[in-house]
């Protein structure tokens, strides 16, 4: 049997390795974060009531560590150790962001680094477009650029969506799911590996972060820019490795929510002469929570939103449509979920004040919390 298909029927055993080992690991480092009051405290831009530990990241990375070990022992997958590498070093840096504190200049300068290593480390780059407006292999210092540009970009996405309970686990999911599958339709096995030990290490994160109440813990930016340095991972080796330019529509329909609400966020910032990572209560989430969507429903909602934009790729692309046309499917709706929707709630908020009501109402029909099957989950969680 070849290494490949080894790899393959391996996957469902690495995914349970990574789930056990994280649920395993969890309560060690909710103690950890309670005793040395390692927690997210309340402010006027965040929506928690009190203090919720902050290191779920690390849960989550000691998960994936374990499985990889197990998958370099028993399955040969030595071509991630530079990814795993570099994923060590962002959760060491985002820990001590939530610990200490970090400047964004600092943050940015060690996300150019993790993004150029993955480069050099792995050989993979956005180098080529395929086709895409015509466009082919670019020069070697173009594609370095480029490719910085959108990692940093990607990373700093997914860090800003995490603002509203399992939003960001719940959406590194899902694209590790879309990012999984279509590596393994490519025969990218070792892409598919990574992808479902995410998935196994983020369920039960997810689980404790949406129902525990005692048991609570945020990912922190350990978790955020670990998880947002996967995402860069993913989407280079789909680019670099592709043969029809369709791959680079895929990889920005799935991360469009994030990607998109972060470009409006940051021009906005601009616009009103602030700095582009000056925070504020200005993203999708902040929107569905002030129309009093519940974490749960604004999870959902955004993960309903990004998978819609993914199936219209992936309808267009089977329908024959070109690379280009792909893309501007993906670019409209992208905008139109996160500005479009973002403009048409203030302008209802302004205007239409009984249609905003009954937004509101809407939103409150996404409220479990009181449910009793949601209780005896979440007695499971914290017990």
């Amino acid at each position: 049997m070849n290494n490949s298909c080894t790899l393959i029927y391996n996957v469902p055993v690495l995914f349970v390795v990574s789930l056990i080992s994280t649920c395993m690991v969890y309560r060690h480092v909710l103690r950890i974060c309670i005793e040395k009051d390692i927690t997210d405290k309340p402010c006027s831009r965040k929506l928690q009531q009190a203090p919720v530990p902050v290191l779920g990241g690390v849960a989550v990375f000691v998960g994936m560590l374990a499985a990889m070990i197990v998958g370099g022992i028993f399955s040969g997958i030595s071509g991630l150790y530079p990814v795993v590498c570099i994923m060590t070093l962002m959760l060491c840096v985002g820990v001590t962001d939530d610990i200490l504190g970090l400047t964004p200049v600092s943050r940015i300068a060690v996300e150019v680094a993790a993004v150029l290593a993955l480069i050099y480390t792995t050989g993979c780059c956005i180098d080529d477009f395929h086709g895409l407006w015509g466009i082919g292999q670019l020069p070697g210092w173009l594609a370095v650029c480029l490719t910085v540009f959108a990692g940093v970009g990607i990373i700093n996405s997914v860090n800003l969506i995490d603002g509203v309970n399992g939003l960001c686990s719940g959406y590194c999911i899902f694209a590790c799911t879309a990012f999984g599958v279509q590596a393994l339709l490519s025969g990218d096995t070792q892409t598919a590996t990574l992808a479902f030990v995410c998935i196994g290490a983020l369920l039960p994160f997810l689980c404790h972060n949406v129902f525990g109440q005692t048991s609570k813990m945020f990912i922190g930016n350990g978790g955020t820019l670990l998880m947002g340095t996967v995402m860069v991972c993913f989407v280079i080796s789909r680019i670099h490795g592709a043969e029809m330019p369709s791959e680079i529509p895929f990889t920005l329909a799935v991360l469009s929510i994030p990607v998109f609400d972060t470009v409006r966020v940051m021009g906005v910032r601009m616009l009103k002469s602030r700095s582009p990572f000056s925070p504020d209560r200005g993203h999708l989430h902040h929107l569905l929570f002030s129309i009093h969507f519940s974490h749960v429903g604004t999870t959902l909602t955004e993960i309903l939103l990004g998978a819609t934009v993914t199936v219209a790729w992936w309808v267009s692309n089977s329908l024959g449509a070109s690379a280009d046309v792909q893309l501007y499917i993906v670019v409209a709706l992208g905008f139109c979920f996160t500005s479009g929707i973002y403009g048409l709630v203030e302008h209802i908020r302004k205007h239409r004040p009984r249609l905003f009501a009954t937004l509101c109402r809407l939103g409150d029909r996404t409220h479990f919390g009181h449910s009793r099957w949601w209780l005896k989950i979440r007695e499971c969680m914290d017990r």
